[in-house]
């Protein structure tokens, strides 16, 4: 059994873990409201700009415009959306887990799959695969629109030289506080967003006059679409990543408290059982004299 000094000496480091789990809580929730309402203002934006999107493509002509054009498809591109700090539990390692099973189902089917990872955990996993053609680390901290702008460029312009037949994103989808789950979505060649029958939602003109003409606002709108879906991405996986941190800090605050309630109870043990064998001498040196 171990001694009374020991078991303090455990017990006083396991009070200050959960110090530092708590505070790393209570910093996590407050980082979250921000970024949760951010993100919740801007859900609102996108599903507009889609909706905008849908109606003016539906009766176009997708070879009228670059970055629509269906071809044949020998090479993938990902964007891989991960935080750039850990301690969030498996938030970051389902996101790498969706990826991988994405880069082996597209391998099997004969097709070349590169990476670019926006945040540093997606950037660490996959350095060693060698698929990483691009990465942007220590963003997803203090990131605005110009940085999913880039990124976007970026990835249009590999998509445009040929490089990269489709372009996927996948990053961490924030349903509530308690639950964030990867989520994959498609993104080059952009395609018309059909409606809830199957049907494009709305002609090129049918439910809007538009002036200019729809092929005019189609050249401008395109590649701020890429740079809408990119920022909601990463909004998304900024108020996942507090909201998984506030998790596993809690779990962790708890697992503390559990670990502190085990650790007395040994320590009462031993005390007791100091105690005891000391009476026990006690009482054995009494017996001695009196014999």
């Amino acid at each position: 059994m171990a001694s009374l000094k020991d078991v303090q000496n455990q017990i006083g480091g396991v009070k200050k873990t959960s110090q530092i789990t708590k505070a790393m809580n209570m910093v996590a929730a407050a980082k979250l409201r921000g970024a949760q309402q951010k993100m919740e203002d801007f859900r609102p934006y996108t599903a507009k700009f889609n909706e905008a999107m849908g109606n003016l493509s539906a009766n176009m002509d997708a070879g009228q415009f670059p970055l629509m054009e269906a071809r044949e498809v020998k090479a993938v591109e990902l964007i891989v959306v991960t935080s750039d700090r850990g301690l969030c539990g498996s938030f970051n390692a389902n996101i790498n887990k969706m990826t991988e099973k994405l880069i082996a189902q597209y391998e099997r089917e004969g097709k070349k799959v590169s990476l670019v990872c926006v945040g540093k955990k997606g950037a660490r996993y996959f350095r060693k695969t060698g698929k990483v053609r691009q990465q942007y680390s220590d963003i997803m901290g203090t990131f605005q629109m110009f940085n999913a702008r880039a990124i976007a460029q970026d990835v249009a312009a590999n998509f445009l030289s040929g490089d990269a037949d489709e372009v996927h994103i996948v990053y961490g989808k924030f349903f509530s506080v308690a639950v964030q789950r990867p989520n994959q979505e498609p993104l080059l060649p952009v395609r018309p967003i059909a409606g809830p029958e199957g049907e494009a939602s709305g002609g090129a003109g049918g439910d809007y006059i538009y002036e200019p003409s729809p092929g005019e606002i189609m050249e401008v709108l395109l590649p701020l679409y890429l740079n809408v879906m990119v920022y909601h991405a990463m909004l998304e996986v900024g108020a996942s990543e507090h909201a998984a941190r506030m998790t596993a800090m809690d779990n962790a605050t708890n697992a503390c408290k559990d670990m502190i309630d085990s650790l007395t109870l040994i320590y009462n043990k031993a005390r007791q059982a100091g105690i005891t064998s000391e009476l026990m001498d006690i009482v054995g040196g009494a017996e001695a004299l009196k014999g």
